[in-house]
């Protein structure tokens, strides 16, 4: 069993409960922790026995595109579309983080983090 760490995917979105975090938007940014078997990947060094980051932070990029009212729900969305779009994954922890959030005191970001495990059948 291996890691892969995709670490500050830096993106723009409009995410938020108010009319306007939909119109104006806001920065965010995203961890995404990823475990799945890499001995082979490790042995062979191809990239078709890896998780691919690059299909990593483009579903991070295409979910955090899709309005939501909650970053929860956001989060839940790219853990869905990783566990069904990369089948090595095991498990997937995601941090996503409103960068100054539009609340009543000082705050540098919120972070919700989720974690996602593939169902055995």
């Amino acid at each position: 069993m291996g890691v892969i760490k995709v670490q500050g995917i830096k993106l723009y979105g409009y995410h938020g409960c108010l009319d306007e975090e939909g119109i104006i938007g806001t920065d965010y940014t995203i961890d995404v922790i990823i475990t799945a078997d890499l001995n082979s990947a490790s042995v062979s060094d191809k990239l078709n026995q890896t998780v691919d980051y690059v299909t990593v932070s483009q579903i991070v990029k295409e979910q955090v595109a899709i309005r939501s009212k909650l970053i929860e729900h956001v989060c839940k969305r790219i853990i869905d579309e990783l566990l069904a779009t990369i089948e090595m994954i095991e498990t997937v922890e995601v941090h996503l983080s409103k960068i100054h959030p539009p609340i009543p005191v000082d705050v540098e970001r919120v972070t919700v983090v989720l974690e996602g495990k593939r169902k055995v059948n």
